[in-house]
């Protein structure tokens, strides 16, 4: 009988492991199918936006390349509306939108890495915090979510520098070009064979160096800007402890034109360091014959750009792109939630 209670207890016990093996198991696929979906429209709906945000300000985004790249010896572009006339005058309407399509292109890939990469660089750095002592149940702090999102900048940027590098050279190019890359995939193929595979990474260290201040600085004056508009509460601004969607929408505004200011030197040089071994550069980067400079490295590049065309260099093309900040923020927000609602994208805030 001793045995026979001990057999039956244990039958019950192994059954009832099996039932809550059995529905827990259910209770972690079913959120995890949903959670992939949602993940999965997130996407779509911020690559929507970042297309729709970047083609409506990409007339703008093109005269910053040209005015950060354009031969020293030869000035074509002037300034922000001297530059817009001249490319309408020169090139007409599809002129104002080279290079737009590897710009979209580019988006998708780089929020899906970027996402992935900021899941996993948080738990990987929350899980060293808590390897220290006292810190074993602690949670992500601003500084570490900082960490996790300059790790993912710098991990999506990598994987798709060449999109980048392409997108820039198909931007510069003109009508007049000795030479033309006949989209994407010819720009990749060509580069590859004249240049070499390590061409297509040109200028990646100042962009590395530059997402850590830019993701920074937007951090950091985002979220004192927030605090001090809720304890101070200037002209009305804030009623009780929320901000609006436009007052949030402001700071956003004011904390990317801050960080775009102090990175953009990199940016700059970047710029001009993708143009470099260009066979059949384009005119604009060429002077119609006129040497254009060639950089060993990123201090070379620094150097030559501040000797021959003074600090303000390093500062060309700012105007256009600080004025298509605020525009392209509003859009890239306001067409994230329309899409969001159209595909059913459930949000949800967690502490």
């Amino acid at each position: 009988m001793a045995s026979e209670d001990v057999v039956g207890k244990t039958s019950a016990t192994i059954a009832n492991l099996a039932e809550e093996a059995k529905i827990a198991s259910e209770g972690v696929k079913a959120p995890s199918r949903h959670a992939l979906l949602s993940i999965c429209k997130s996407l779509v709906a911020g690559g929507v936006a970042g297309g729709v945000s970047r083609t409506a300000v990409a007339p703008l985004e093109r005269l910053k390349i040209l005015l950060q790249v354009q031969n020293p010896h030869a000035i074509k572009y002037n300034g922000t509306i001297q530059g817009l006339k001249y490319i309408w005058r020169t090139e007409g309407f599809r002129g104002l939108f080279k290079g737009n399509g590897t710009n979209c292109a580019r988006i998708v890939p780089n929020s899906a890495v970027k996402f992935f990469s900021y899941e996993e660089a948080s738990k990987g750095i929350l899980y060293l915090y808590r390897q220290q002592p006292g810190n074993e149940d602690a949670e992500l702090t601003p500084l570490l979510r900082l960490g996790a999102g300059a790790c993912a900048g710098i991990i999506a940027m990598s994987a798709t520098y060449p999109m980048d590098l392409v997108r820039g050279r198909l931007t510069v190019q003109t009508d007049t070009s000795p030479s033309q890359y006949r989209g994407i995939a010819h720009a990749l193929r060509t580069v590859l064979r004249e240049e070499g595979p390590r061409a297509l990474y040109k200028g990646w260290l100042p962009s590395v160096i530059g997402v850590v201040p830019y993701v920074g600085l937007n951090f950091a004056v985002y979220e004192s800007l927030k605090d001090w508009l809720v304890k101070s509460r200037p002209f009305g601004l804030v009623e009780g402890t929320e901000l609006s969607v436009t007052t949030k929408l402001a700071c956003g505004a004011a904390a990317g034109t801050v960080g775009q200011t102090v990175a953009y030197p990199l940016d700059v040089i970047r710029r001009r360091m993708q143009m470099v071994g260009w066979k059949d550069a384009a005119s604009v980067v060429t002077a119609d014959g006129k040497s254009a400079l060639e950089y060993t490295g990123m201090v070379d590049a620094f150097r030559k750009t501040v000797r021959y065309e003074g600090f303000g260099a390093l500062y060309k093309g700012l105007v256009p792109n600080s004025v298509k900040v605020v525009p392209s923020i509003a859009i890239a927000f306001v067409s994230y939630e329309v899409v969001k609602d159209l595909l059913g994208v459930e949000m949800r805030i967690s502490d």
